[in-house]
């Protein structure tokens, strides 16, 4: 893609031109723009503002899970019937539902065609696990990082094909008009994202474009998104774009200095929770209060372990979700830090001053007794359980047989965004919203489930492209005839609102107030 400095009126601007667009780097990018070349569509760009940044490079869970038919052992299973497990989610059309099932085996082939090394037993199958929400056997795991390994083979997949990636920059603005009462977008206005002190505007004129930007993370002050993951659903709703189930994201507890989901083995050790004041004193368990006995607490928080996701429908009755919603007290109502203690047990689980399998439920005594868990401390027990997840942590410079681990209840999932039809269209025409900025996930999506939204979603554009909109960009004067004044007055505000002495926007301030705001009352917890 060749940059050429050119004039908006009198605006400087650097301008390129590509049949197809691409924004963002993640795994539903990724396969957009090698999906299009395998359709055939040769002139395909992809925009990022890192190509090492975005949750699917820097993100994982104690055992990430992608979500696909049923591909071994005896259990039944259809089309129709892993279609009909989306749509009881909730907020997920019929239509995705139906599409994401029939072509979660294509999707979950390609990625191991190109090296994504999911476990398969001597017969060939890969075999499955139950995650939540399904009634099948669905999930499979290359590991913690499963969607890092995926863009991995996707990345090096782009690049065996030849796609360029221009990086470093960030789109501040879709270029849309309209005829006819429809909106048609015809390519980005974009901004350098290095630290320059002026920065550069890029006009990208494309036919199609296809928005990979991932969910809302910038959002939120507690958040398990990885930092530099932001989101760019603004852009897309202030050129017209239709929104849908914007309320429903997805959060748990999680570990706050180095981000990190707490499910799986993390909980079902059962570790201590523990809250301090902000300066670190007056420490206390402050989970025993909310239980009728010491079987329910213990039992609640091992089911955070398969149930990690906050569900108020698991916070009646003493079931696991309550955990959640007295870590949410502790740190936003009382203004109190809140820690998981590996080093020792909760009080509750001791019998003169020693762990008691006795008082635990049956269903976490057979699973602790099964798995060589029994130890007497939760560090030893994770360590015999899962090492990996102990070193995970001490390669991030947090030792959890010293110091105990700070967390909150973090927004991880966006399963709300842009609305799009079957073929994965916006209601902007040549805009194509694929990954987590696609509002089809559902309200209780099965684990590993927007992987496999993600690739059939960016695979469903790429065929919609190569076999309907196979037309060429716009050139420099026609984008001028058309966007010249917003490209103009955008880069205005930008310049004005970076270097305007005495009245430059902090944004700084003002994203961390957002942030205080949405954690406080925009969360799982909603105002």
């Amino acid at each position: 893609m060749e940059m050429e400095k050119k004039l908006a009126g009198s605006t400087a601007v650097m301008f390129a031109s590509t049949q197809t667009l691409v924004v963002g780097t993640g795994a539903a990018g990724l396969n957009a723009a090698v999906s299009l070349v395998k359709e055939g569509v040769r002139d395909v760009v992809i925009l990022t503002e890192g190509k090492m940044m975005g949750t699917s490079r820097n993100t994982g869970s104690d055992k990430q899970t992608y979500y696909k038919l049923t591909t071994c052992g005896e259990t039944p299973d259809s089309v129709r019937k892993m279609a009909a497990t989306l749509f009881d989610g909730q907020c997920v059309d019929g239509d995705l539902a139906l599409a994401e099932a029939a072509m979660s085996l294509r999707g979950f082939y390609h990625l191991v065609d190109i090296g994504v090394p999911f476990p398969f037993n001597g017969s060939g199958e890969f075999v499955g696990y139950k995650t939540d929400h399904d009634p099948n056997q669905r999930g499979t795991s290359a590991g913690p990082l499963t969607s890092r390994y995926m863009t991995e083979a996707l990345m090096a997949e782009a690049e065996r094909l030849g796609i360029e990636i221009a990086d470093g920059w960030q789109v501040i603005r879709l270029l849309v008009d309209e005829t006819e009462g429809e909106k048609r977008i015809r390519g980005v206005l974009a901004v350098s994202v290095s630290r320059e002190e002026q920065p550069e505007f890029l006009v990208v004129a494309a036919e199609n474009v296809v928005y990979a930007v991932g969910g809302e993370a910038g959002m939120y002050k507690t958040s398990v998104y990885p930092g530099s993951q932001t989101g760019g659903m603004g852009p897309a709703f202030r050129a017209g774009a239709i929104g849908k189930n914007l309320t429903e994201s997805q959060y748990g507890i999680a570990s706050i200095k180095f981000r990190w989901n707490l499910s799986g083995t993390y909980q079902q050790v059962l570790p201590r929770y523990i809250s301090t004041s902000a300066d670190g004193t007056d420490e206390r368990e402050f989970l025993p209060e909310a239980f009728e006995s010491a079987e329910a607490m213990l039992n609640a928080c091992f089911l955070k372990g398969y149930q990690w996701p906050f569900d108020p429908r698991k916070a009646m009755n003493m079931g696991s979700s309550l955990v959640d919603l007295l870590v949410y007290r502790e740190t936003v109502l009382e203004g109190r830090r809140v820690f998981m203690d590996f080093r020792r047990n909760p009080s509750q689980a001791e019998t003169d001053g020693q762990f008691d399998p006795a008082r635990l439920s049956e269903e976490a005594y057979q699973y602790l007794s099964q798995s060589n868990g029994l130890q007497n401390t939760p560090i030893e027990r994770l360590n015999s359980m899962n090492p990996g997840a102990i070193e995970l942590y001490r390669s991030h410079g947090i030792d959890l047989y010293t110091e105990p681990l700070e967390i909150a209840v973090c927004a991880q999932h966006n399963n709300g965004g842009l609305a799009g039809n079957r073929w994965w269209e916006s209601n902007i025409r040549h805009l194509f919203p694929v990954g987590e900025v696609n509002g089809s996930h559902g309200v209780y999506r099965p684990g590993g489930s927007a992987l496999n939204a993600g690739q059939v979603g960016s695979i469903r554009a790429a065929q919609y492209i190569g076999h309907c909109y196979r037309g060429e960009a716009l050139s420099f004067e026609e984008m001028c005839e058309r966007f010249e004044s917003e490209i103009c007055d955008e880069i205005a505000y930008g310049q004005n609102a970076l270097h305007a002495e005495g009245e430059c926007l902090n944004l700084a301030l003002e994203r961390g107030q957002l942030q205080e705001w949405m954690s406080r009352a925009g969360a799982n917890i909603m105002n």
